[in-house]
């Protein structure tokens, strides 16, 4: 199953086609919204102003309610736009935005509004794929989910208990720790009051996929198969499994994970690994951890460059923007690990 996601973000559309979906999945489309409702913007001051409806119309490969193998197109209108907010920074490029590097390859012709292709919006079509992915992998006994696991280097504890994971998860503020998460509130308002900006990181969890998918070789390397589709994800920058950067502080003894037999099943006792050996899944649940930086569009004065003559310029962003995009991520990461194992599998 591939995916191309297509639209600007003030464009007047955003969708994804998905080519290889299996005949006779029965889509359904509540659990659809409602992952695309986790994802939108709440009037909690937390995030952007920006409403859409995010209703998604399917334009092909879908008859009387169940795929048809044929391509699957998902469409979602754009409706609220404000695009004279970026008028002004159309040849002064936004610090760390994809506005430079979007205008060189491009040769000039981006769509500047709003972030164009490499706008947060375009992570609406990636949630509707995620929701199809997901349901493949249910029929397979397979789910994914994920909570935020800090922001501003404020930390929620690791998840041990699936159910409480999986609850988490649909929480309109995805933390286990409850209490943790009123903080790393608390520290996106004051960084919106100051027109700044604060990144964190998510723990995203695969339980289900068998032993043995995968290979250590580059394309079919499984930690290597998440990341691409990890790293599609506006404003990850890092992406990390088991014990990820924390190897670096453990011996052998408590790095190793030792194996054991339970219900004649073979397992390990710890999964430091992440559920990845060799490149190859070994039972356990996949485990890995996103980060995501700050917002790069703040209120703040930066400085840039004038395209046109080349001049040091110092600009001020308007608009609409995320004081942090972590707990509206929670299910963008989710909607990336589920298409990433339906590659493990081969769907």
């Amino acid at each position: 199953m591939r995916y191309t996601i297509f639209g600007e973000s003030h464009g007047s559309a955003i969708g994804v086609v998905l080519e290889g979906v299996p005949a006779g999945l029965e889509l359904d489309m509540t659990t659809m919204k409602k992952d695309l409702s986790r994802r939108s913007p709440k009037p909690d001051g937390l995030s952007t102003a920006r409403r859409e409806a995010d209703e998604v119309q399917v334009l092909s490969g879908l008859f009387e309610g169940k795929t048809t193998g044929a391509p699957l197109c998902l469409v979602i209108q754009n409706s609220d736009q404000h695009s004279t907010d970026y008028e002004a920074l159309r040849y002064t490029p936004r610090p760390s935005h994809g506005d430079y590097a979007g205008f060189i390859a491009s040769k000039g012709c981006l769509d500047y509004r709003g972030g164009g292709h490499f706008s947060g919006r375009l992570t609406a079509p990636l949630a509707a794929a995620g929701a199809v992915a997901k349901q493949l992998l249910a029929q397979r006994g397979i789910w994914v989910a994920a909570h935020i696991s800090s922001i501003y280097g404020i930390l929620d504890r690791s998840w041990e208990d699936v159910e409480e994971l999986r609850t988490a998860a649909a929480k309109p503020f995805p933390v286990l720790d409850d209490a943790k998460g009123e903080e790393m509130k608390t520290a996106i308002l004051e960084a919106r009051q100051g027109q700044d900006s604060v990144g964190g990181s998510i723990e995203c969890v695969v339980c289900g996929l068998p032993a043995g998918l995968g290979a250590p070789d580059f394309g079919r390397n499984v930690e290597g198969i998440f990341s691409q589709h990890l790293f599609a994800v506006p404003a990850v920058k890092a992406v990390a499994f088991g014990a990820g950067v924390g190897f670096a502080y453990m011996r052998g003894t408590e790095a190793n994970d030792p194996f054991e037999v339970k219900d004649g099943k073979v397992l390990t006792k710890t999964n430091w690994a992440g559920g990845i050996n060799g490149g190859i899944t070994n039972g356990m649940p996949v485990v890995f951890e996103t980060t995501l930086r700050p917002t790069p569009s703040i209120g703040l004065p930066q400085e840039s460059v004038d395209l046109r003559t080349g001049e040091e310029v110092e600009i001020e962003i308007a608009g609409r923007h995320d004081p942090c995009v972590v707990h509206r991520a929670v299910p963008v990461i989710e909607a990336a690990a589920a298409l990433a194992a339906c590659e493990v599998l081969g769907i």
